[in-house]
């Protein structure tokens, strides 16, 4: 138990937290966007996995890492726009669309990986370049909170940033408003002049671009090239964090810290004698616990309004009596 103290509550480990929550928080930002529009993402996953493939392959050709991160953003604003082709004009299953786009990038980034360098594994042959890490002047100096803050990559800064512009978009502007107006009752919104078919498009084109950082980061920060597989479900748990936060991007952000935190944990477990198997189920064992407790606490929820509705008053009763 020492030892377990003894890596939890250092600035090291707090550092890893928010490195490792990072893609967590931008795959929760990309599901609360599609959410409240009323669709469910799943191809979240694929896209971040296409993204860190294309990130890695243009910033080796091209020798900057900007470009690497901009065309990747780009392609998984594609995917996303083949994604609502699919469901809002040709009335596709959602589910089975995004089932699809992830085996796609499963296997496809496999087969253009082998491609390009003939390796089925990793990118070890592409020099590709990776986001830089930011140290932030006078916060770097500040005993453990600098320790803790600077020094992490540009993107776990910007995914940060992003959780303020997406609470500030969704409740504070218009089109905003629509998106979440849409995901409750889009025939109340069609009536009054709303285009929901449109407004879902807008909501899972943002939805591609935090997918695409997301996987962005994966490859060009958080690892150093591809590696087959590499996002591991991180799309999915960003769904689980979504519905924890309650669609809400603060809330998401909390989830996907917790999620973090375990994952940072299982990492750091590895030094101690404990089983590679347990180690390995500590993130998703998280995540079910998770949505187990979130789901009792709706049902609960649900549960007292339903009662409480039906519930006569004191005085309706006296006046029965």
């Amino acid at each position: 138990m020492d030892q377990i103290l003894s890596i939890v509550f250092t600035t090291s480990f707090a550092f890893a937290v928010l490195r490792i929550s990072t893609p967590l928080i931008f795959a929760g930002m990309a599901a609360v966007v599609s959410e409240r529009a009323g669709v469910v993402n799943i191809a979240i996953e694929g896209m971040m996995l296409t993204s860190a493939l294309t990130g890695v392959v243009v910033s080796a050709f091209s020798g900057s890492w900007l470009a690497g991160v901009v065309i990747s953003v780009v392609l998984s604003v594609v995917i996303s726009l083949v994604l609502a082709y699919f469901h809002l004009n040709l009335k596709a299953n959602i589910i089975m669309c995004g089932l699809a786009i992830n085996t796609i990038a499963k296997g496809g980034t496999i087969f253009v990986l082998y491609m390009l360098t003939g390796n089925k594994g990793a990118s070890t042959a592409l020099a590709s370049v990776n986001v830089p890490e930011i140290d932030i002047p006078l916060l770097k100096d500040i005993p453990v909170l600098g320790e803790i803050l600077s020094g992490q990559n540009l993107l776990t800064y910007l995914s940060f940033l992003g959780i303020i512009v997406l609470h500030v978009f969704i409740f504070h502007t218009r089109t905003g408003i629509h998106i979440s107006a849409v995901g409750q009752n889009p025939e109340a919104v069609a009536s009054v002049g709303i285009n929901v078919r449109r407004t879902r498009y807008i909501a899972l084109l943002i939805s591609g671009v935090f997918a695409g950082l997301g996987g962005c980061f994966m490859s060009m920060g958080y690892m150093n090239g591809f590696t087959a597989n590499m996002v591991s479900g991180r799309g999915f748990i960003g769904l689980a964090a979504n519905s924890m936060g309650q669609n809400a991007p603060l809330g998401t952000m909390v989830a996907a810290l917790i999620f973090g935190v375990a994952d940072a944990a299982a990492n750091n477990f590895q030094l101690l004698r404990v089983p590679t198997q347990f180690i390995q189920m500590i993130p998703y064992a998280t995540t079910l616990i998770g949505i187990t407790v979130y789901s009792m606490k709706r049902s609960g929820d649900k549960r007292r309004r339903r009662i409480k509705a039906v519930k006569p008053s004191t005085k309706t009763l006296e006046k029965a009596g």
